[in-house]
């Protein structure tokens, strides 16, 4: 039977394809190997080409995803209102669309490594980096291992890492005893709390698409997902606070669902005033959820833009 979001998947890449950016892998080492959407002209031969040769001729930005889709499904839209002012970039994390490794290593650590590495071997050497949810935690490491390439990042309803208290506090919230029962669903119910959970209004969609985004994007590497997650809750007692010297908060933008009831604006404050020392700026858009970018994406897209265009420059 004919998956839907397959379908759909061909005609996005057809559009993305008219727009600039084009798929390709990227093999990091042996055994490990990115899936990225990356500017047409990179595609050529990037593995034969140096560095020098393959710089992007605008600024790069990368866009991290979250833990479901992976990430051109998850920030198509954004893309293609990016992709004439700026060299985009959408890595799958390790796991998630065509990115797999054999290494045994699951914490957000490792999936910065293997992006960081991506992006060297693409010529890019210097990005702004936009982060939601799980792609937030990944970008902090990202920004914290490799200042030399993260130049800014905009975080999007996520944490600097997810301790105990903070872990405990949002599954509350959102009524699950464990993040493996919330995110590697076993049901197409499953799939149908999620959305419910991540979005400001539920979305009513016939049983059969929801059907389709489980097969497409849940039922696979259930056991390494679990493995992901279980790597990433911190206990309090090792989280060390990342320091952030003043001009470099000042690049970190928040930009937020206010409602949020994942991670919500409370966290957001609090993520503002006590890590990044009221420094970053806290922006957010009315009437959204966690899933802000494919919630509302014309309001996320207009803050998005004023962001980059107040952190680039132009």
């Amino acid at each position: 039977m004919v998956n839907s979001i397959a379908i759909y998947t061909s005609f996005l890449r057809a559009i993305l394809g008219l727009a600039g950016v084009r798929p390709q892998s990227v093999e990091i080492e042996p055994g490990t190997i990115v899936h990225i959407w990356a500017p047409s002209e990179t595609a050529k031969k990037t593995n034969n080409l140096k560095q020098a040769e393959n710089k992007p001729s605008k600024p790069a930005v990368v866009f991290l995803h979250g833990f479901g889709f992976n990430g051109i499904l998850s920030w198509q839209f954004q893309v293609l209102a990016l992709a004439k002012e700026y060299s985009v970039y959408v890595p799958d994390f390790l796991f998630f669309g065509g990115s797999i490794t054999d290494r045994t290593e699951r914490s957000p650590a490792f999936q910065a490594e293997c992006m960081a590495k991506c992006l060297r071997k693409l010529g890019v050497e210097k990005c702004t980096l936009v982060g939601l949810s799980y792609g937030g935690m990944v970008g902090f490491k990202m920004a914290e291992m490799f200042p030399d390439l993260v130049d800014s990042f905009v975080v999007s309803c996520s944490v600097m890492a997810l301790t105990e208290s903070i872990s405990r506090a949002s599954l509350e919230r959102i009524g699950f005893p464990s993040w493996v029962k919330h995110l590697v669903p076993d049901t197409v119910e499953g799939v149908e709390k999620i959305v419910d959970v991540s979005t400001y209004k539920s979305l009513w969609m016939p049983h059969f698409l929801y059907k389709d985004v489980f097969e497409t994007a849940y039922n696979i590497n259930r056991k390494e997902r679990v493995e992901l997650l279980d790597a990433l809750v911190v206990r309090d007692k090792d989280f060390s606070l990342t320091s952030y010297p003043q001009n470099t908060a000042k690049r970190i933008h928040l930009l937020w669902g206010e409602e949020d009831i994942i991670f919500n604006m409370e966290v957001a404050r609090n993520l503002q005033e006590k890590l990044l020392a009221g420094k970053a700026p806290l922006h957010y858009i009315e009437k959204a959820g966690h899933a802000v970018p494919l919630e509302r994406p014309f309001a996320y897209n207009r803050q998005l833009k004023k962001i980059l265009v107040s952190l680039h420059g132009e």
